[in-house]
């Protein structure tokens, strides 16, 4: 028998399968009970005393389907339980067991304590009903026992083992659901992450770098008006840029330009006087262009906020990139949450993010397998200041 879904499945997905349900399994249940009442039927008040097992039988499988089986349980095990005495008793019909075989194998899924007992009980009471059909037939014992205690009970025990069986299938298709969702979940909450770490590379470095500017621009005022009013410009600039990536990360549209963020990081040193070397070993696979970028934008924002570097040293390898900087205080390593967002996700790009102090120099480096670099390294570019 085709079984029910759970009440936690959203409402589509327990529309669909009591459709499914009841197109499929409900017109074979109705002709196979009106078969066999036809059968038992031989006067036609054999009709009035049978039919409501029928009707049982079906109308809780009918809100067994619709997962609304529990308002109904009662009144249909009380209906389909009366006339299977009757039915042995009165009218001799073997198969007047029809109806609570299917109400009770149904209704156990609603009993949430002492289910073997109810098991049991049903397997009994069917048996035991069936007989007491000795008491008006002596005749033929062989017959009365098969046809009336061991065909039922045999049938409303497979009855009942396709029930439970269908049960534990829809019980899987529900933790499939729940995994489902529990997923989606997540996935927001990655999303968030992931977002919460872009607009804090966006805003923290921008936030530090138009620090570090005005700073620069208060000590040359009075004696290199010039030179600030460039500076001032620069940070205005640099406030419309960050606007503008602001609004193309709440579109999904921001994409970082490896070269143009280094191009911004020696600047950035430059000004805040730092001596700044870059190497280019080889060139950057495309794939971790963005990803490479995103992690020198936030080392430099970490070295000109943490450190007291007089170097810099920038190697851009087949395999990712290294900075290291001197200038760093003895002592613990600071906490750097933008790097540890970071190196979640590389690792989930298949790379590393590798945080080294030691003495007085402070290595960042992102490595990716060599798979993911180009195949045909560049000769080594210029070195910057």
């Amino acid at each position: 028998m085709v079984t029910a879904p759970p009440p936690r499945f959203t409402e589509s997905t327990q529309g669909r399968l009591r459709r499914l349900n009841l197109a499929t399994s409900l017109p074979p249940v109705v002709i196979a009970a009106v078969v066999l009442l036809y059968i038992d039927t031989r006067a036609w008040w054999h009709v009035i005393v049978l039919a409501p097992g029928v009707v049982a039988g079906v109308v809780a499988f009918e809100r067994w389907t619709a997962n609304d089986l529990a308002r109904f349980a009662l009144p249909c095990v009380l209906v389909a339980a009366a006339v299977w005495p009757l039915g042995v008793l009165v009218t001799g019909s073997p198969n007047a067991y029809w109806g609570i075989c299917a109400v009770g194998s149904l209704a156990l899924r609603e009993v949430r304590r002492r289910r073997v007992l109810a098991v049991t009980g049903l397997f009994s009471y069917v048996a035991v009903v069936g007989a007491a059909r000795l008491l008006v037939e002596r005749d033929d014992i062989r017959e009365v026992l098969v046809r009336y205690v061991l065909v039922p009970t045999g049938l409303t025990v497979l009855v009942t083992v396709m029930t439970v069986v269908g049960e534990r299938f829809y019980d899987l298709i529900r933790e499939l659901e729940q995994t489902r969702e529990r997923e989606a979940e997540l996935a927001v909450v990655r999303e968030r992450a992931r977002f919460a770490s872009d607009l804090h590379d966006i805003q923290g470095h921008t936030l530090h770098v138009v620090k570090l500017k005005i700073a620069l621009a208060q000590r040359l005022l009075l004696g290199d008006t010039a030179r600030a009013e460039k500076e001032l410009s620069e940070t205005y600039a640099l406030v419309s840029d960050t606007i503008a990536q602001t609004k193309e990360l709440a579109y999904g549209q921001r994409r970082l330009n490896l070269t143009a963020e280094i191009e911004n990081a020696k600047n950035l040193f430059e000004a805040a006087g730092i001596r700044v070397r870059v190497t280019r070993e080889a060139e950057v696979d495309a794939r971790s262009s963005e990803l490479l970028g995103q992690v020198l934008r936030e080392t430099t924002t970490n070295i000109l906020r943490h450190a007291q570097a007089t170097q810099v040293q920038i190697t851009l390898a087949e395999s990712g990139i290294t900075i290291v900087n001197d200038g760093v205080t003895a002592g613990a390593q600071p906490e750097l949450r933008g790097l540890a967002a970071l190196r979640q996700r590389v690792a989930g790009d298949g790379g590393e993010l590798t945080v080294e102090q030691t003495a007085a120099r402070f290595l960042t480096a992102a490595v990716f397998p060599p798979a993911r670099a180009v195949a045909a390294p560049t000769a080594p570019g210029k070195d910057g200041r």
